[in-house]
């Protein structure tokens, strides 16, 4: 769900890890257990591996120590900010097929797009090449769906008005839902512009009140470990 995917979706990222969302429940976090083992990979940070902490939100952090993958990291999540539930990425997901009988679950260009509205400034100019690299496949053979996303997405003046241009049905029942796309329609760039800063400051503000009460945890039980 983190840079792996994006490198797959065309969208290049150099990636020091690897982020994987998971169901968290007893039999799955048992399977991701031994998986974890045969990397011999530790959890380097609070909190601990267990189900409580994925499914209140939080990430949980290991680093592998097995001659194969020495030193690659793991992130483990099971619920993200403005993300459907597991289950709904599930069947949204995305199958790649690498080598001989190896299948890579993807999360779906879409959510991966959603997952990466954070705080983050790397994350940003993500989320525009994810939706222009979608665009470039796939943008001589719209179907709704893709345009539904390219119109709900895309991060750019420019791509706004020419969507606005080839798709404007579409740009219309969709304005109504995201302001930027009426500038758009009549080619007002620097409105859009605007209008896109404000979109980015919400869906920052709303990472930040998100991650606050979790971080607060943390630092809990930080205390708490000193305190032994």
């Amino acid at each position: 769900m983190g840079g792996q995917a994006c490198v797959f979706y065309g969208a290049a990222e150099f990636s020091r890890d690897t982020d994987i969302v998971i169901l968290a429940e007893p039999a799955n976090l048992g399977r991701l257990a031994k998986a974890l083992k045969e990397l011999d990979a530790n959890c380097i940070a609070l909190p601990p591996f267990e189900e409580k902490y994925l499914k209140r939100g939080h990430a949980i952090h290991f680093r592998c120590r097995h001659p194969q993958a020495r030193g690659i990291r793991v992130d483990v999540m099971s619920r993200l900010r403005g993300v459907d539930p597991f289950p709904k990425l599930w069947q949204r997901r995305t199958t790649m097929r690498v080598g001989k009988g190896l299948a890579i679950q993807l999360m779906s260009v879409a959510d991966l797009v959603k997952a990466k509205k954070t705080q983050r400034d790397k994350d940003w100019p993500m989320v525009r090449r994810l939706v222009e690299a979608h665009y470039a496949q796939f943008g001589a053979r719209p179907k709704r769906e893709r345009i539904d996303f390219w119109l709900r997405e895309s991060r750019t003046p420019e791509m706004l008005a020419g969507l606005a241009k080839r798709f404007p049905r579409e740009c219309h029942r969709i304005s109504k839902e995201r302001p930027s796309l009426i500038k758009a329609c009549k080619a007002d760039n620097d409105a859009v512009t605007l209008l896109l800063e404000k979109e980015e400051r919400a869906e920052r503000a709303a990472d930040k009140d998100y991650w606050q009460p979790l971080r607060q945890e943390l630092a809990e039980l930080r205390r708490q470990r000193l305190r032994k």
